[in-house]
């Protein structure tokens, strides 16, 4: 099923998607399960939100598809490649993508985006989807002129905005039929399965949760494969995952101070 974090009547809540309505939750389901209140909200009288935002962290892969790497000009990572992103970077469907004065070159990089559901530490791979919550959609937005002169990502990859999520979590999805798809102005730059991921959904988890315990409501962003480039204000970029769904957004320049 779907869920869905949204807004109506200037209150948050979460709700199921059933066709044109949002069957609405009693709570957080990650941590009040699936209670329904009885009420449903026509979504298109509601405002989705990013479905969640991380309490604690977002853990990204870098390089996880060789094409990608080798367009970037880089050496396929032996190891998974880990950095954060601060939960600030956060926003929903639909909100906008600001580029700030910092950086002339900010690019688009279409990813799943892994939910977790639960405490997850030193986990084996051989089990580690029984920690997944659900799937989503992801733009891990990059400053691609920050990533060398900074020595590390933090700046480049951590700006307000720059981690787009939803529309809505996909709690049953198969991620080895799955792909992504990027678009710039409805043009596609990005399509490539999951199946060419370098290091795979499990093998990242137990990888990840050997470093950090990994929380209820974490993010795990699993890479990006080759056609990522330059986006400017106005453009709008649409990352799709089929059976989950398509995330969109539009740039702006930073208003002047």
């Amino acid at each position: 099923m779907k869920i869905a974090r949204f807004s109506h009547n200037d209150t948050i809540r979460y709700g199921i998607l059933d066709e044109a309505d949002l069957v609405v939750l009693a709570g957080d389901p990650m941590f009040a399960g699936f209670e329904t209140t009885g009420e449903r909200v026509p979504l298109a009288d509601a405002a989705l939100l990013a479905p969640v935002i991380p309490r604690s962290k977002i853990v990204c892969v870098g390089r996880n598809y060789r094409d990608h790497a080798a367009e970037l000009g880089n050496e396929v990572p032996k190891q998974p490649l880990l950095f954060f992103k601060p939960n600030t970077s956060v926003v929903g469907p639909g909100d906008t993508i600001v580029r700030p004065p910092q950086t002339q070159d900010t690019q688009w990089e279409g990813e799943l985006a892994v939910v977790i559901g639960r405490i997850a530490k030193n986990v084996k791979a051989d089990n580690a989807l029984d920690y997944v919550f659900g799937y989503t959609v992801a733009n891990d937005v990059t400053a691609r002129d920050l990533q060398k002169p900074d020595g590390q990502w933090a700046r480049a990859k951590g700006f307000d905005t720059f981690c787009p999520l939803g529309p809505a979590i996909e709690t049953d999805f198969d991620v080895s039929q799955g792909e992504v798809i990027t678009r710039l102005n409805g043009e596609v730059r990005q399509r490539a399965p999951f199946t060419d991921m370098i290091f795979d959904l499990p093998f990242l988890i137990e990888y990840a949760s050997a470093a950090f315990t990994l929380l209820p409501g974490d993010v795990l962003l699993t890479g990006t494969p080759a056609g990522v480039g330059p986006f400017q204000a106005g453009d709008t970029i649409e990352v799709e995952i089929p059976g989950i769904g398509i995330l969109r957004n539009t740039a702006r320049d930073a208003l002047a101070s």
